[in-house]
């Protein structure tokens, strides 16, 4: 999986603000309410993906795609929310933005056996682990965020170290996602690098 948001050189500061003040209204809430039908199509395709690769060893192509383009929006949201780019998230599945790249290879040939331990041990051996230092990183990217909006509001710079971080992170809970919802086949790395 590769996931980038790139870095721009300047970020806006009326957008900042508008984002931060009146975002909830004209952002969350107009892809929320979208993407919770589009998201009942997607966790209905994941349950049937389950037993679609339990019984052919293979995730459906078409079922694939359209779990990537919806995650692919999701990230798009939470990018735009967390102030790592600019511009307003394109609504739908057939949505993009020029600064936010999303690419899942097509996992060919599931194995049964990997398919069962992920769902049966997937959130001790993935989840547990994960999710507890997830935890804590997810606080550094809450502070670092908080931080990037004062600089981004007087340099209209975003650091790009703290950029790297808050993509990384993530980066790192998409790949889990990605794990669980059987995507990927490999293990993902306890961390958030390309």
């Amino acid at each position: 999986m590769k996931l980038s948001i790139i870095h721009q050189e300047k970020y806006s500061r009326g957008e900042l603000l508008l984002r931060s003040f009146l975002g909830y209204f004209y952002i969350l809430i107009p892809h929320t309410f979208l993407m919770l039908f589009v998201g009942i199509g997607a966790s209905v395709l994941n349950f049937l993906a389950f037993w679609v690769i339990l019984f052919t060893g293979e995730y459906p192509e078409n079922w694939f795609n359209y779990q990537t383009k919806f995650i692919s929006w999701g990230l798009r949201v939470n990018a735009t929310f967390m102030n790592l780019i600019d511009g307003y998230p394109a609504f739908g599945l057939k949505g993009e933005h020029e600064n936010v790249k999303l690419e899942i290879p097509y996992p060919s040939g599931v194995t049964r056996g990997s398919l069962l331990i992920r769902a049966i041990f997937g959130m001790i051996y993935v989840g547990i682990p994960h999710i507890f230092l997830l935890y804590f990183r997810m606080i550094g990217t809450m502070v670092l965020a908080f931080l990037a909006w004062w600089v981004v509001l007087f340099t209209g710079s975003y650091p790009e170290s703290w950029h790297a971080f808050n993509v990384g992170t993530l980066r790192w809970s998409t790949r889990i996602s990605l794990y669980l919802g059987y995507m990927i086949k490999d293990y993902p790395p306890f961390s958030g690098k390309e």
